[in-house]
This record gives C-alpha cells, sequence and structure tokens, in this order.
C-alpha cells in the first residue's frame, strides 16, 4: 500500500527543511578571516584572484580582503592593533613597529624550513629583540629605493644623462639644467619620507647608530644631506609645493608629478614599477638609474612589505593555512610577475622572475633595481631590521620639514631629532 499523498508531503518538506539546516550549519561553520590589504599598483586585484583560487580549494575558509590606503597601514593600524581590534591578517611595512602584535605562525604551519631557507634574513625584520624563532608571516616584495629619470626631457633639453657613479650633486647640477630649458616644475623630487631621506644620508656617510648599536643620527654625513636638500629647496632644485605642503611626518610622495612630466628625477623605489608601466606606458622613457653615491656609498634603503599573521586572531590554523599557501613557491612566482615587484623569496630571487606583462621600460627598471640589491649598505639593512626604525624616520622628516618650511633652523631641527627619538624610544620601553 502506497504512502498517504499528505503523509509524504509532509516528509518532503522535513527533508527540504533538514537540508536547508544543515546548509545553514555549514554556512556558519566557515571560517572567515578579515585581511587588512594597501596596494602602490595592481598587487590588490592579484591578491584578490589568488584568494579566490585558495577559497574554491578550501570552502571553509572565507578571506575577506580590507583594501585601504597606505596612509591607513601606517596611521591607523597601529591604532587598531593596540586596541586589539586589528584583522587576522595584514599587509604591513613598518615590521619592527608592530612586531610585537604578530602571531607566531611556527606551530601551525606544514613546513616551516620553508619559510626559514626562502624568507630567513627578512624574518628578522619582523621579530622582536631577542627573537629568533618566530615566523609571523612572509615578504609580498622586497623594495628598495632609488630613482625614476624623465629620459626624454633630457634629451629635449639636449642634457647628457649622469652615469653610474654619479653623485647627488651631478644629478642636482644636471636637473636644473633641464627644468630650466624644458620648463619642468621639479628638478628633483624625492618622496617626503624619512625612508626616502635616510637612504641618500647614509650615501652621503651618515652611521645612524653608534658603537653600542644604539641610535646616533645627527653626524656629518647625515648634516651633508640635509644642508643639500635644505639648500635645494632654496635654489629651486627641489619645490617646497611638495614637502611643504604637508607637516609633522605626513608622507608626499610626486607619483603624479613624474608622470605627468612635471619631474626630471624622481627618487622613490622599485615599488612604483607596476604602476608607472601602467600610468605612463610609453608616453615617455622613464628609466631607473643607480643610486646617486657619496662617501658611504651608493645605497638606497632596502625594504618591502611583509603578509602577517595578528595574534588577536580567533583562528591561528585558518591564519597559517591562507599565508603558506601565498608563500608557496608557484603562487609567491605568480604574484611577483603580474605585479611587478623584485621578489622578497630569496629561492625565486636566485632563479630569477619572468615579468611577461611588463614592457620594456618596466623590465629594464626592474634589472636596474635588481642590481641595487647588492649594493645596500649594512647600515641601511640594520636601519630597517630596527625595532624603532619608525621612530627615527617620523622624526627626521617631520623635524627636516618645519626647517625646509621655514618654521625654525636646521641647527634646531638636529637637536630635537635627537631629543624626539630618545624621548619617544624611552617612552616606548616603558609600554
Amino acid at each position: 500500500m502506497g504512502v498517504p499523498k499528505i503523509f509524504s508531503a509532509a516528509l518532503l518538506a522535513a527533508g527540504v527543511l533538514t537540508a536547508a539546516g544543515l546548509a545553514s550549519g555549514a554556512a556558519l561553520a566557515q571560517t572567515s578571516l578579515r585581511m587588512t590589504w594597501y596596494s602602490d599598483g595592481n598587487e590588490g586585484e592579484v591578491m584578490k584572484d589568488l584568494l579566490a583560487r585558495f577559497e574554491k580549494a578550501n570552502p571553509d575558509i572565507k578571506v575577506v580582503l580590507d583594501q585601504v590606503p597606505f596612509k591607513a597601514i601606517n596611521e591607523n593600524l597601529p591604532v587598531q592593533l593596540a586596541a586589539g581590534e586589528g584583522p587576522d591578517i595584514a599587509r604591513v611595512v613598518d615590521l619592527g613597529g608592530v612586531a610585537k602584535y604578530m602571531l607566531d605562525l611556527r606551530p601551525h604551519l606544514k613546513d616551516a624550513a620553508y619559510f626559514e631557507k626562502n624568507f630567513g634574513p627578512f624574518l628578522e625584520w619582523m621579530r622582536l629583540p631577542g627573537d629568533t624563532a618566530s615566523i609571523p608571516g612572509y615578504m609580498t616584495q622586497l623594495t628598495v629605493t632609488g630613482p625614476f629619470v624623465n629620459k626624454t626631457l633630457f634629451e629635449q633639453a639636449g642634457v647628457k644623462m649622469p652615469g653610474d657613479g654619479a653623485t647627488w650633486d651631478d644629478w642636482a647640477k644636471a636637473t636644473k639644467e633641464v627644468a630650466d630649458k624644458v620648463k619642468a616644475p621639479f628638478p628633483i623630487a624625492i618622496d617626503r619620507s624619512g625612508h626616502r631621506f635616510l637612504g641618500a644620508a647614509i650615501s652621503s656617510g651618515a652611521k645612524i647608530f653608534d658603537a653600542k648599536g644604539e641610535p646616533a643620527v645627527i653626524d656629518d654625513g647625515f648634516k651633508a644631506m640635509s644642508q643639500k636638500v635644505y639648500d635645494w629647496h632654496k635654489s629651486g632644485v627641489m619645490s617646497k609645493e611638495l614637502w611643504g605642503s604637508v607637516s609633522g611626518a605626513t608622507y608626499r610622495g610626486a607619483n603624479d608629478e613624474f608622470k605627468n612630466a612635471q619631474a626630471v628625477l624622481y627618487m622613490s623605489g622599485s615599488w612604483q614599477v607596476a604602476q608607472f608601466d601602467k600610468t605612463i606606458g610609453n608616453a615617455f622613457d622613464w628609466v631607473a638609474v643607480p643610486n646617486p653615491c657619496g662617501s658611504g656609498g651608493c645605497t638606497g634603503m632596502p625594504g618591502g612589505a611583509a603578509l602577517v599573521g595578528i595574534k588577536t586572531t580567533k583562528n591561528p590554523q585558518a591564519v597559517a593555512k591562507v599565508i603558506e599557501y601565498l608563500a608557496s613557491e608557484p603562487v609567491a612566482s605568480e604574484f611577483y610577475s603580474r605585479t611587478l615587484f623584485v621578489p622578497g623569496h630569496l629561492g625565486l630571487s636566485q632563479k630569477g622572475i619572468d615579468y611577461p606583462t611588463a614592457s620594456p621600460l618596466a623590465k629594464a627598471a626592474l634589472q636596474v633595481f635588481g642590481q641595487q640589491v647588492g649594493k645596500v649598505s649594512p647600515i641601511a639593512y640594520k636601519l630597517q631590521g630596527y625595532q624603532y626604525n619608525r621612530i627615527i624616520f617620523n622624526a627626521v622628516i617631520s623635524r627636516l620639514g618645519q626647517a625646509i618650511s621655514g618654521e625654525t633652523t636646521l641647527e634646531d631641527a638636529y637637536k630635537r631629532i635627537d631629543q624626539d627619538i630618545a624621548q619617544q624610544i624611552a617612552e616606548k620601553k616603558k609600554s
């Protein structure tokens, strides 16, 4: 005898409700992670694509990509982390400054040795003093600071470009001559950033640290580069429209000025290559050139951005799974290739990265920056790995900015830089 239709319908309804309940339960069981991310170029788009693939292979983990401006990473994120309200994963540049908030992924990784082998030197940048074992994350890129030059403006002006081994004085003279002939408003533009300035200062002989490894920023080399930048603002080699347009430790780049052919030389770094390849294209010949030389060498500042886990996460295993996937050689290789980044991965650095989407101009620029990595001063590496480097960067650019704007003298700026650094490091150590 058949089952009554009304009973059969009831069973069907119950089955639907049960299935819905199971589906709902599965959805609730899905782990959701938040990743805070900033971009210089197209890396946010690339990361979104890579995460979509990860989620397809790992349907139990959902990664929400929160894309924010670079300024928010430096200024807002540390406040959130201090309040315990940060994301699960974040892309950060102030590695020493936020190291205390980073999650040690080691207990949750399948292959910790892979991270040690390929990211070892950079893991030190993410660790607190005395820590020799934690694995907080990996480098999404290795960067080196250096100048971009509008070669077309040199050709239009009929001025010969300084070559390898040229000094900052050589470049100041040449760019001013070009700017005067072609009516370009910015002979030299330098990012308003302590990080950018200090590479040039180290090239001029700045030692940054004393024999005990403690900050001793103000010396003859530091003063020499400071005086140059101060004088350039007086003579028109640099324009107050850039450094004078903001105050304090606020960052100000000159991307727009360079891509609009208003700047002859722009001191920034390798992370700009992808952006310029897209925004400038072949509108004019833009080239990366070796860092200008001085008594301290021809160095830029190393750096880069790391993707790290945050220790307040409630899902450390899921965080480790995401980061291990993104740091894996094939995925990392694709990321570096598509974003036109210098790899922050030792194995891939040795093998080399192919950049099939890059223009000839971008490929040439990446080659120059790759060569500059080997010329970086040990002092620059030490400064980049120093726990309180952000304090130094901010004090330097804030006080030099005041002198250039006419609010104080250079001599007073030097005193205040030393005072700011000593006071703020003491406060950090207390807390």
